[in-house]
């Protein structure tokens, strides 16, 4: 009788914790927990002023792994306008999102690439003359552009020298950490 007396109490006191700690569906955040990463205005036009003027220029800024499950780059681009443009396919899953920041120009995205081919023996990318039937849309400063793995896109006409950030979601965890 006293073991019964004792049990009750204490399967009580453990359905209690149970309860107050785990709940369905509940989430818990990683163990070391996430840090966040930022850059002012200011960091990222320096970053992009410093990059060559005379070549089209696509680098990292920064690379984070957010909790192991996928991996997300800031990079600044500088385009200019001299130089021309070839259309491009990455055959990844890595979404790019572009947040214009000086300059306009004309991107097409979809459609099919003309004299596609691979960039290079091991490169996921696919370079090409331009691209046909594809959708022109004008972008400059403020816009965002939404690039999903797989489309290709193209600037077909810049009427002035481009600067934007590159977002990249990389699910597949393929992007060097920097």
């Amino acid at each position: 009788m006293t073991n019964k007396i004792l049990f009750i109490p204490l399967l009580t006191l453990f359905l209690f914790a149970c309860e107050t700690t785990l709940r369905p569906g509940q989430i818990f955040p990683p163990d070391p927990p996430p840090v966040a990463t930022g850059f002012s205005a200011i960091e990222i036009k320096q970053f992009i002023d410093a990059l060559p003027q005379d070549a089209v220029s696509d680098s990292a800024i920064h690379v984070v792994d957010v909790t192991g499950e996928y991996r997300v780059g800031l990079y600044g681009v500088y385009r200019p306008q001299a130089l021309p443009s070839e259309s491009n396919l990455h055959q990844v899953n890595t979404t790019e999102i572009y947040y214009m920041l000086e300059g306009h120009g004309t991107l097409v995205t979809g459609g099919e690439m003309i004299n596609g081919v691979r960039a290079s023996p091991t490169s996921i990318t696919i370079k090409g003359t331009g691209i046909k039937g594809g959708v022109s849309r004008n972008f400059g400063p403020g816009d965002v552009i939404i690039i999903p793995g797989y489309t290709p896109h193209w600037w077909s006409e810049l009427d002035a020298d481009l600067s934007y950030i590159i977002f990249r979601m990389d699910p597949d965890n393929r992007i060097e950490l920097h």
